[in-house]
């Protein structure tokens, strides 16, 4: 098959869809790879890398799409991208479809086969190609909240840890899920107050378990959420619902009676944010203020980490990539259930049920267009 490795155009993406170690991987099993000159810079790859692995470099991304059966990217493919997608080509990526009709219907309209990172399965009922980006994400949550926090970014002016003697900051996560934990977990290890709220009580007491009386755990109501939002000084909207848009858990109200200089950083951003305030942002310029809070909306976040984020997303990838060329697409989906679960876009169609409820459009069950 012939994979083809566009080069991100997203703002201040630095990701690449695949190492230089997945290519070889690709090259070894008979495949063709095509990768866009510069394609991995970002990361810290360079053409040599891709050269040496087997992989053959291409001038442009429009050669990437003319010649590849099936393109591997990282984020979803902006306008641009989707002109060139063409039916009977396979995309596989990040698409995040509950949040934007328009990148649905283009979609729709290329006639292309969209297979989502976001919504393949595991047989644990997990998102397997979720998780590392949301293990990034919630680490990063915390390390942007910090900063945002500083004065001199229009925060509250308070360390995450105190020091001896002065109070340690409030930090609220919504959501005990991958993004969850991950952003508990750095914020206690920067000695902050951490208080996760989740509707699964299994879910609570694995973290209790895990973290003891160093973290709180509260049950997720309106009620509880207006009381903990309004005396946080760091809120992580860390919500998900696999493929569909995420609930607005934060009204506005509640964000009106928090803390002048608080912050909210909103992960759930990619399906449309947890919070009633809450778009989509830039690194370019990351945030904004509602009502004397900072938001912080960035909706490619581990973009700012490609490094670790490549290799982490890499990682987890590698296999259905390898599964999608070696096999084809439709048998490759047809062989794995969970695969199967990533198909999104088909034929014209939206084979993913959250996406076409949440997009107010049709639905066709993936077995049904298959």
């Amino acid at each position: 098959m012939q994979v083809g490795v566009p080069k991100e155009t997203k703002n201040r993406e630095y990701r690449v869809g695949l190492t230089p170690i997945a290519a070889r991987e690709l090259v070894v099993h008979g495949h063709t790879v095509l990768v866009e000159t510069g394609a991995g810079l970002g990361a810290g790859y360079t053409d040599a890398q891709y050269v040496a692995a087997g992989a053959e470099i291409v001038g442009s991304a429009a050669d990437v799409f003319e010649k590849s059966e099936m393109i591997v990217k990282v984020k979803e493919p902006l306008p641009p991208e989707i002109a060139m997608l063409r039916e009977g080509q396979a995309l596989f990526t990040y698409l995040h479809l509950a949040a934007d009709k328009a990148q649905t219907e283009g979609l729709i309209a290329s006639g292309c086969t969209a297979i989502a990172y976001e919504t393949v399965t595991d047989r644990d009922g997990g998102l397997p190609l979720l998780m590392p980006m949301s293990e990034v994400a919630g680490r990063m949550s915390i390390q942007v909240g910090a900063h945002c926090l500083e004065k001199e970014q229009g925060g509250r002016g308070m360390l995450l840890g105190g020091i001896p003697g002065v109070a340690v900051a409030d930090v609220v996560v919504i959501g005990g899920g991958t993004v969850g934990a991950n952003a508990a977990r750095m914020a206690m290890g920067l000695e902050a107050r951490v208080t996760v709220l989740d509707k699964s009580i299994p879910r609570l007491r694995d973290l209790e378990l895990q973290y003891g009386t160093t973290l709180n755990t509260i049950y997720s109501t309106s009620g509880a959420l207006e009381q903990l939002l309004s005396r946080a000084d760091l809120v992580i909207c860390a919500v998900l619902a696999p493929g569909a848009a995420a609930p607005k858990i934060v009204t506005r109200d509640m964000v009106r009676k928090m803390q002048p200089g608080s912050v909210i950083v909103d992960v759930a951003i990619d399906q449309g944010g947890a919070s009633e305030t809450s778009r989509p942002t830039s690194h370019d310029d990351p945030t904004y203020v509602v009502d004397d809070v900072i938001h912080y909306c960035v909706t490619n976040m581990p973009g700012a980490v490609p490094r670790t984020s490549t290799q982490g997303l890499g990682n987890a990838t590698l296999p259905f990539v390898l599964a999608l060329a070696d096999t084809g697409w439709r048998k490759a989906v047809g062989d794995d259930p969970h695969l199967l679960a990533g198909l999104n876009v088909h034929a014209g169609a939206v084979t993913y049920e959250a996406v076409a409820r949440d997009l107010n459009l049709d639905y066709r069950p993936a077995a049904e267009v298959l």
